[in-house]
């Protein structure tokens, strides 16, 4: 590969556009004498257990979540892949800067229309250095495009594009018996359960939720729901549920029985004190550009702390 390269004074981009780049290149050509070749390109995520006295079963929120395995959700970039320079993403591709090439940190955009006296088989290119420095500009003649040059955009990099403009928030767990309250005891089921909705977040612990993400004529939508929840008894148990759950309250008919959808049936073998947590399991479906995939992302609950005792029997 061939090239000739001219570096431009540290003007800013819109400065550069009003001059015009036939300015900027009939310098650029002007200082130019003989092509020299180009540098080689590298390749490149509150169950209580039953008692005899049911006025204990009520809901003990649990504190703040954590928010897990981020997963493809925390990833930034822009669109067409993931480009970085010097440790921090950067768009792969920018409307006005170009293609981003990781080999030497510059954008490139084709200059056009084509410069008159430019040699056949070579075209002039517009290149901003540095990560995207405006003032860090250059022309470059070369025979052919950076690796990477008028890529199409990635599908799976829009999802997750998509995927960032929405919030899957940890969920907020609940047990009982309080623990202010009294305790619960051994051998006796515990119920769990999740709170679907906050005032305001109607969607974010549990789904569903939707967004898109459109670049260059590429739209990719995304659909994101929570498939289980495993539950962390605090003593090497743990408990999977397809959904929430179901809130316990004392009036119910169910009350000082076994949770129809979501509970530690057994019981806590053991008297003590355990902390319970719970993480919620998305999955994240996307399509677009007749392609289509899913990723996992897991939210991780606050921790709930539970009182079991001893089951006493009162003999006369």
């Amino acid at each position: 590969m061939l090239t000739r390269a001219v570096r431009s004074r540290r003007t800013p981009l819109p400065a550069l556009i009003t001059l015009g780049l036939a300015a900027l290149l009939t310098l650029g050509l002007a200082a130019v004498a003989v092509p020299t070749a180009g540098r080689a390109d590298p390749p490149d995520v509150i169950c209580p257990p039953g008692q005899t006295t049911c006025d204990v079963w009520d809901d003990d929120p649990g504190g703040g979540g954590d928010p897990g395995d981020g997963g493809p959700g925390d990833g930034g970039g822009g669109a067409g892949g993931t480009c970085q320079w010097n440790g921090r993403v950067v768009p792969c591709y920018d409307e006005v800067l170009g293609w981003f090439h990781n080999g030497d940190g510059c954008y490139y955009k084709l200059i056009e229309p084509r410069p008159e006296g430019t040699p056949d088989g070579f075209d002039w290119y517009l290149l901003t250095c540095n990560g995207g420095d405006l003032g860090s500009q250059r022309t470059e003649l070369r025979d052919a495009p950076p690796p990477g040059f008028g890529t199409p955009p990635d599908p799976a990099e829009l999802a997750r594009r998509a995927l960032a403009s929405i919030d899957l928030l940890p969920p907020r767990v609940a047990v009982a018996p309080r623990r202010h309250i009294g305790p619960g005891l051994v051998g006796l089921p515990v119920w769990m359960w999740a709170s679907t909705a906050q005032p305001g977040q109607p969607r974010h612990y549990f789904g569903p939720q939707q967004a898109s993400a459109t670049d260059r004529g590429l739209t990719v939508s995304i659909a994101a729901e929570v498939d289980q929840v495993t539950w962390d008894m605090g003593n090497g148990a743990e408990v999977t549920c397809s959904g929430a759950g179901t809130a316990y309250r004392s009036e119910s008919p169910l009350a000082g029985k076994r949770s129809p959808d979501c509970g530690y049936h057994s019981g806590y073998p053991e008297p003590g004190t355990y902390q319970i947590q719970a993480a919620t399991h998305w999955t994240v479906s996307w399509s677009g550009g007749g392609e289509s995939g899913s990723f996992e992302i897991t939210r991780t609950s606050g921790i709930v702390t539970i009182d079991i005792d001893e089951l006493q029997v009162v003999t006369q």
